[in-house]
Protein backbone atom coordinates (compact mmCIF):
# COMPACT_ATOMS: atom_id res chain seq x y z
CA UNK A 1 0.00 0.00 0.00
CA UNK A 2 1.38 3.46 -1.16
CA UNK A 3 -0.62 5.90 1.48
CA UNK A 4 -1.29 9.42 0.00
CA UNK A 5 0.09 10.23 3.85
CA UNK A 6 2.25 8.72 6.66
CA UNK A 7 2.69 10.97 9.34
CA UNK A 8 4.23 8.11 11.29
CA UNK A 9 7.16 7.92 8.71
CA UNK A 10 7.53 11.60 9.58
CA UNK A 11 7.48 11.48 13.44
CA UNK A 12 10.26 8.16 13.21
CA UNK A 13 12.58 10.31 11.38
CA UNK A 14 12.66 13.13 14.39
CA UNK A 15 11.49 11.01 17.36
CA UNK A 16 14.35 12.06 19.81
CA UNK A 17 13.55 15.93 18.93
CA UNK A 18 9.94 15.54 19.24
CA UNK A 19 9.87 13.52 22.14
CA UNK A 20 12.25 15.95 24.17
CA UNK A 21 10.26 18.50 23.62
CA UNK A 22 7.01 17.55 24.70
CA UNK A 23 8.70 16.33 28.00
CA UNK A 24 9.98 20.28 28.16
CA UNK A 25 6.19 21.08 28.00
CA UNK A 26 5.25 18.76 30.90
CA UNK A 27 8.54 19.32 33.03
CA UNK A 28 7.29 23.08 32.73
CA UNK A 29 3.55 22.18 33.05
CA UNK A 30 2.70 25.39 31.55
CA UNK A 31 0.17 24.01 29.08
CA UNK A 32 -1.29 27.66 27.95
CA UNK A 33 0.37 30.22 26.89
CA UNK A 34 4.23 30.74 28.15
CA UNK A 35 7.61 30.75 27.00
CA UNK A 36 7.25 28.33 24.40
CA UNK A 37 4.58 29.89 22.65
CA UNK A 38 6.61 33.12 22.12
CA UNK A 39 9.15 31.16 21.26
CA UNK A 40 7.37 29.53 18.36
CA UNK A 41 6.10 32.93 17.19
CA UNK A 42 9.02 34.45 17.42
CA UNK A 43 10.66 31.71 15.64
CA UNK A 44 7.98 31.64 12.84
CA UNK A 45 7.63 35.57 12.59
CA UNK A 46 11.64 35.67 11.76
CA UNK A 47 11.60 33.12 8.80
CA UNK A 48 9.11 34.90 7.00
CA UNK A 49 10.92 38.07 8.17
CA UNK A 50 7.58 39.47 9.48
CA UNK A 51 7.28 41.55 12.50
CA UNK A 52 4.34 39.52 14.57
CA UNK A 53 2.87 36.18 14.77
CA UNK A 54 0.07 35.71 16.80
CA UNK A 55 -0.79 32.32 17.48
CA UNK A 56 -4.25 30.67 17.10
CA UNK A 57 -6.07 27.69 17.77
CA UNK A 58 -6.32 26.71 14.00
CA UNK A 59 -6.46 28.45 10.61
CA UNK A 60 -9.87 29.07 10.29
CA UNK A 61 -10.00 30.85 13.27
CA UNK A 62 -7.16 32.64 11.64
CA UNK A 63 -9.02 33.95 9.08
CA UNK A 64 -12.31 34.92 11.11
CA UNK A 65 -10.14 37.29 13.15
CA UNK A 66 -8.73 38.56 11.10
CA UNK A 67 -12.10 40.00 9.18
CA UNK A 68 -13.50 40.85 12.95
CA UNK A 69 -10.02 43.00 13.56
CA UNK A 70 -10.27 44.35 9.60
CA UNK A 71 -13.72 45.21 11.14
CA UNK A 72 -15.70 43.18 8.34
CA UNK A 73 -19.21 42.45 9.21
CA UNK A 74 -22.73 42.56 8.16
CA UNK A 75 -23.43 44.74 4.80
CA UNK A 76 -19.89 43.99 3.94
CA UNK A 77 -18.91 41.89 1.09
CA UNK A 78 -15.10 40.10 0.62
CA UNK A 79 -14.47 37.82 -2.44
CA UNK A 80 -13.05 34.92 -1.98
CA UNK A 81 -11.99 31.95 -4.27
CA UNK A 82 -15.30 29.59 -5.53
CA UNK A 83 -12.30 26.10 -5.56
CA UNK A 84 -10.75 26.18 -2.71
CA UNK A 85 -11.40 24.58 0.84
CA UNK A 86 -14.30 25.86 2.50
CA UNK A 87 -12.86 28.13 5.84
CA UNK A 88 -11.91 30.49 2.77
CA UNK A 89 -15.36 31.40 2.45
CA UNK A 90 -17.50 29.81 5.75
CA UNK A 91 -14.82 32.60 7.90
CA UNK A 92 -16.73 36.21 5.86
CA UNK A 93 -20.42 34.16 6.44
CA UNK A 94 -19.49 34.26 10.31
CA UNK A 95 -18.73 37.47 10.82
CA UNK A 96 -22.13 38.36 9.19
CA UNK A 97 -20.45 39.26 5.74
CA UNK A 98 -21.44 38.21 2.25
CA UNK A 99 -19.16 35.65 0.43
CA UNK A 100 -18.67 36.57 -2.74
CA UNK A 101 -17.34 33.88 -5.15
CA UNK A 102 -14.52 34.55 -7.78
CA UNK A 103 -13.34 31.55 -10.44
CA UNK A 104 -10.05 30.66 -10.45
CA UNK A 105 -7.48 30.67 -13.49
CA UNK A 106 -7.49 27.78 -15.72
CA UNK A 107 -3.57 27.20 -15.31
CA UNK A 108 -2.64 27.78 -11.40
CA UNK A 109 -5.97 27.37 -9.48
CA UNK A 110 -5.78 30.37 -7.92
CA UNK A 111 -8.15 33.64 -7.82
CA UNK A 112 -8.22 35.23 -11.58
CA UNK A 113 -7.27 38.74 -10.91
CA UNK A 114 -9.79 39.88 -13.87
CA UNK A 115 -12.50 37.78 -11.89
CA UNK A 116 -11.88 39.26 -8.65
CA UNK A 117 -12.06 43.14 -10.19
CA UNK A 118 -15.55 42.24 -12.43
CA UNK A 119 -16.98 41.42 -8.77
CA UNK A 120 -15.67 44.30 -6.79
CA UNK A 121 -18.48 46.80 -6.11
CA UNK A 122 -19.13 49.60 -2.74
CA UNK A 123 -19.55 47.04 -0.39
CA UNK A 124 -16.69 45.19 -0.93
CA UNK A 125 -13.81 44.99 1.86
CA UNK A 126 -11.04 42.54 1.37
CA UNK A 127 -10.44 40.20 -1.09
CA UNK A 128 -9.15 36.69 0.37
CA UNK A 129 -6.42 35.21 -1.79
CA UNK A 130 -5.88 31.43 -1.19
CA UNK A 131 -2.16 30.00 -2.19
CA UNK A 132 -3.67 26.83 -3.48
CA UNK A 133 -1.88 23.43 -3.13
CA UNK A 134 1.19 25.21 -2.15
CA UNK A 135 0.96 27.27 -5.63
CA UNK A 136 1.16 31.09 -4.74
CA UNK A 137 -1.84 33.12 -6.06
CA UNK A 138 -1.54 35.97 -8.40
CA UNK A 139 -0.10 38.41 -5.18
CA UNK A 140 1.48 40.96 -7.02
CA UNK A 141 -1.83 41.85 -9.44
CA UNK A 142 -4.32 41.08 -6.02
CA UNK A 143 -2.56 43.50 -4.36
CA UNK A 144 -2.99 46.10 -7.24
CA UNK A 145 -6.30 45.69 -7.61
CA UNK A 146 -6.83 45.91 -3.84
CA UNK A 147 -4.84 48.84 -3.38
CA UNK A 148 -6.67 50.49 -6.52
CA UNK A 149 -10.20 50.02 -4.44
CA UNK A 150 -8.78 51.06 -1.28
CA UNK A 151 -9.73 47.42 0.01
CA UNK A 152 -7.72 44.64 2.18
CA UNK A 153 -5.96 42.00 0.53
CA UNK A 154 -6.03 39.01 3.14
CA UNK A 155 -3.72 36.05 2.39
CA UNK A 156 -4.47 32.22 3.41
CA UNK A 157 -1.33 29.96 3.36
CA UNK A 158 -3.02 27.07 4.59
CA UNK A 159 -1.37 25.16 2.15
CA UNK A 160 1.76 27.72 1.27
CA UNK A 161 4.87 27.01 4.12
CA UNK A 162 7.54 29.09 2.75
CA UNK A 163 5.81 29.28 -0.82
CA UNK A 164 7.00 32.55 -2.44
CA UNK A 165 6.40 34.97 -5.38
CA UNK A 166 9.43 37.28 -6.25
CA UNK A 167 11.12 36.63 -3.49
CA UNK A 168 8.49 37.52 -0.80
CA UNK A 169 6.62 34.95 0.93
CA UNK A 170 3.42 34.03 0.58
CA UNK A 171 1.79 35.46 4.18
CA UNK A 172 3.91 38.88 3.82
CA UNK A 173 2.26 40.75 1.20
CA UNK A 174 -1.13 41.15 2.42
CA UNK A 175 -2.64 43.15 5.01
CA UNK A 176 -2.53 39.97 7.31
CA UNK A 177 -2.54 36.49 6.62
CA UNK A 178 -3.80 33.05 8.11
CA UNK A 179 -1.61 29.83 8.65
CA UNK A 180 -2.89 26.22 8.95
CA UNK A 181 -0.59 23.87 11.18
CA UNK A 182 -3.09 20.90 11.04
CA UNK A 183 -1.64 17.89 11.02
CA UNK A 184 -1.11 17.09 7.56
CA UNK A 185 0.08 20.33 6.32
CA UNK A 186 4.13 21.60 5.32
CA UNK A 187 4.72 22.41 8.49
CA UNK A 188 1.73 20.16 10.62
CA UNK A 189 1.35 20.38 14.68
CA UNK A 190 -0.04 16.52 16.31
CA UNK A 191 -3.00 18.75 16.25
CA UNK A 192 -5.27 21.76 15.66
CA UNK A 193 -3.32 24.89 15.48
CA UNK A 194 -2.66 28.22 13.27
CA UNK A 195 -1.40 32.02 13.14
CA UNK A 196 -1.76 34.92 11.93
CA UNK A 197 1.28 37.15 10.39
CA UNK A 198 0.91 40.56 9.95
CA UNK A 199 3.44 43.99 9.76
CA UNK A 200 1.22 46.21 11.43
CA UNK A 201 1.39 47.12 15.00
CA UNK A 202 -2.21 48.16 15.98
CA UNK A 203 -3.47 45.64 14.09
CA UNK A 204 -1.75 42.89 15.32
CA UNK A 205 -2.30 44.13 18.86
CA UNK A 206 -6.58 44.01 17.74
CA UNK A 207 -6.13 40.38 16.64
CA UNK A 208 -3.62 39.28 19.68
CA UNK A 209 -6.59 40.38 22.19
CA UNK A 210 -9.68 38.84 19.55
CA UNK A 211 -7.78 35.39 20.24
CA UNK A 212 -7.68 35.71 23.50
CA UNK A 213 -11.19 37.24 25.19
CA UNK A 214 -10.36 40.44 24.17
CA UNK A 215 -7.11 40.74 26.52
CA UNK A 216 -3.19 40.72 26.34
CA UNK A 217 -3.17 39.40 30.16
CA UNK A 218 -5.26 38.42 32.63
CA UNK A 219 -8.18 40.18 32.92
CA UNK A 220 -7.44 42.80 30.52
CA UNK A 221 -10.63 42.72 28.79
CA UNK A 222 -10.77 45.70 26.42
CA UNK A 223 -12.94 44.13 23.85
CA UNK A 224 -14.75 41.05 23.29
CA UNK A 225 -12.58 38.86 21.72
CA UNK A 226 -12.95 34.77 21.47
CA UNK A 227 -10.69 31.93 23.06
CA UNK A 228 -8.16 30.77 20.15
CA UNK A 229 -4.78 30.12 21.50
CA UNK A 230 -1.99 28.10 20.02
CA UNK A 231 -1.95 25.04 22.41
CA UNK A 232 1.64 25.04 24.29
CA UNK A 233 2.29 21.38 22.96
CA UNK A 234 1.86 22.25 19.69
CA UNK A 235 4.18 25.16 19.43
CA UNK A 236 6.84 23.31 21.23
CA UNK A 237 5.89 20.93 18.37
CA UNK A 238 6.32 23.65 15.45
CA UNK A 239 9.37 24.84 16.96
CA UNK A 240 11.01 21.49 16.10
CA UNK A 241 9.39 20.75 12.73
CA UNK A 242 10.32 24.47 11.88
CA UNK A 243 14.38 23.66 11.54
CA UNK A 244 13.27 20.85 9.00
CA UNK A 245 10.79 22.78 6.90
CA UNK A 246 12.89 24.08 4.91
CA UNK A 247 14.26 20.23 3.53
CA UNK A 248 10.82 19.26 3.71
CA UNK A 249 9.74 21.00 1.00
CA UNK A 250 13.01 20.51 -1.22
CA UNK A 251 12.17 16.71 -1.14
CA UNK A 252 8.36 17.41 -1.64
CA UNK A 253 10.17 19.83 -4.67
CA UNK A 254 11.95 16.39 -6.08
CA UNK A 255 9.06 14.23 -5.48
CA UNK A 256 7.22 16.64 -8.11
CA UNK A 257 9.90 17.09 -10.17
CA UNK A 258 9.98 13.16 -10.80
CA UNK A 259 6.22 12.95 -10.77
CA UNK A 260 6.61 15.78 -13.54
CA UNK A 261 9.73 13.49 -15.70
CA UNK A 262 8.01 10.19 -15.67
CA UNK A 263 4.33 11.02 -17.02
CA UNK A 264 5.21 14.34 -19.01
CA UNK A 265 4.49 11.63 -21.71
CA UNK A 266 1.15 11.45 -20.71
CA UNK A 267 -1.71 13.64 -23.26
CA UNK A 268 -4.43 12.46 -21.13
CA UNK A 269 -2.96 14.29 -17.94
CA UNK A 270 -2.00 17.82 -17.43
CA UNK A 271 0.47 18.02 -14.17
CA UNK A 272 0.69 21.34 -12.37
CA UNK A 273 2.05 24.39 -13.22
CA UNK A 274 4.34 26.69 -11.36
CA UNK A 275 3.98 30.59 -11.61
CA UNK A 276 6.95 32.44 -12.95
CA UNK A 277 9.05 33.46 -10.29
CA UNK A 278 8.00 31.58 -7.59
CA UNK A 279 8.21 28.79 -5.41
CA UNK A 280 6.38 26.57 -5.28
CA UNK A 281 5.94 23.85 -2.11
CA UNK A 282 3.58 21.63 -2.88
CA UNK A 283 1.55 20.84 -0.32
CA UNK A 284 -0.69 18.44 -2.81
CA UNK A 285 0.62 17.47 -6.12
CA UNK A 286 -2.88 17.42 -8.42
CA UNK A 287 -2.78 16.17 -11.63
CA UNK A 288 -5.53 16.70 -14.11
CA UNK A 289 -7.68 14.28 -16.01
CA UNK A 290 -10.91 14.05 -17.87
CA UNK A 291 -11.32 10.31 -16.63
CA UNK A 292 -10.51 11.15 -12.82
CA UNK A 293 -13.26 8.83 -11.54
CA UNK A 294 -11.64 5.87 -13.36
CA UNK A 295 -7.86 6.36 -12.42
CA UNK A 296 -8.79 6.70 -9.04
CA UNK A 297 -10.38 3.67 -8.61
CA UNK A 298 -7.95 2.21 -10.56
CA UNK A 299 -5.21 2.94 -8.24
CA UNK A 300 -7.21 2.33 -5.41
CA UNK A 301 -7.26 -1.33 -6.84
CA UNK A 302 -3.55 -1.19 -7.27
CA UNK A 303 -3.17 -0.22 -3.40
CA UNK A 304 -2.09 3.38 -4.19
CA UNK A 305 -4.03 5.81 -1.73
CA UNK A 306 -4.88 9.10 -3.90
CA UNK A 307 -7.10 11.88 -2.99
CA UNK A 308 -9.75 14.50 -4.44
CA UNK A 309 -8.93 18.16 -3.90
CA UNK A 310 -11.75 19.30 -4.02
CA UNK A 311 -15.24 17.69 -5.25
CA UNK A 312 -17.08 20.40 -5.29
CA UNK A 313 -16.06 23.83 -6.02
CA UNK A 314 -17.88 26.11 -2.98
CA UNK A 315 -20.65 27.76 -4.91
CA UNK A 316 -21.86 24.26 -5.64
CA UNK A 317 -21.95 22.84 -2.08
CA UNK A 318 -24.92 22.68 -0.30
CA UNK A 319 -24.03 25.37 2.06
CA UNK A 320 -23.86 27.83 -0.52
CA UNK A 321 -26.40 26.07 -3.05
CA UNK A 322 -29.31 28.86 -2.25
CA UNK A 323 -27.19 31.52 -3.91
CA UNK A 324 -28.29 29.47 -6.99
CA UNK A 325 -25.04 29.29 -9.21
CA UNK A 326 -24.74 27.88 -12.54
CA UNK A 327 -21.63 26.02 -14.14
CA UNK A 328 -21.72 29.64 -16.46
CA UNK A 329 -20.55 31.59 -13.74
CA UNK A 330 -17.34 29.38 -12.62
CA UNK A 331 -16.28 27.42 -15.50
CA UNK A 332 -12.65 26.66 -14.66
CA UNK A 333 -14.06 25.96 -11.29
CA UNK A 334 -16.85 23.43 -12.63
CA UNK A 335 -14.28 21.97 -14.71
CA UNK A 336 -11.35 21.04 -11.87
CA UNK A 337 -14.23 19.45 -9.52
CA UNK A 338 -14.32 16.94 -11.58
CA UNK A 339 -10.95 16.43 -13.00
CA UNK A 340 -8.29 17.05 -10.08
CA UNK A 341 -7.02 14.08 -8.39
CA UNK A 342 -4.24 14.04 -6.00
CA UNK A 343 -1.38 11.61 -5.76
CA UNK A 344 1.03 11.24 -2.94
CA UNK A 345 3.71 13.41 -1.86
CA UNK A 346 5.37 13.30 1.05
CA UNK A 347 9.06 13.84 3.11
CA UNK A 348 10.26 9.99 2.89
CA UNK A 349 8.48 9.08 -0.28
CA UNK A 350 11.14 6.67 -1.98
CA UNK A 351 11.75 6.93 -6.13
CA UNK A 352 10.25 3.50 -6.45
CA UNK A 353 7.07 4.49 -4.65
CA UNK A 354 6.57 7.76 -7.30
CA UNK A 355 7.61 5.54 -10.09
CA UNK A 356 4.99 3.12 -8.78
CA UNK A 357 2.26 5.41 -8.55
CA UNK A 358 3.39 7.41 -11.96
CA UNK A 359 3.89 3.29 -13.76
CA UNK A 360 0.76 2.07 -12.82
CA UNK A 361 -1.24 5.48 -14.00
CA UNK A 362 0.41 5.07 -17.34
CA UNK A 363 -0.62 1.49 -17.47
CA UNK A 364 -4.07 2.75 -16.62
CA UNK A 365 -4.07 5.05 -19.64
CA UNK A 366 -2.52 2.10 -21.63
CA UNK A 367 -5.65 0.24 -21.37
Amino acid sequence: MIPFVDLRLQYESIQQEIDQAVKEVFTTAQFVGGELVKKFEQEFSNTLSVKHCIGTGNGTDSLFIILKALGIGPGDEVISPAFSCIPSAECITLTGATVVFADVDNQYYTLDPKDVEQKITSKTKAVIAVHLYGQVAALSLLKAICDKHKIHLVEDCAQAHLTKENEKFAGTVGIASAFSFYPTKNLGAYGDAGCILTQDDQLAEKLRRLANHGALKKDDHTIEGTNSRLDTMQAAILSVKLKHLQHWNQQRNEIARLYGSLLSSQSSITLPAERKDSVHTFHIYAIRTKQRDALKQFLNVMEIETLVHYPQGLPYTQAYRSKKHSIKDFPVTAALQNEVLSLPIYPGLTNTQVTSVAENIKNYFLG
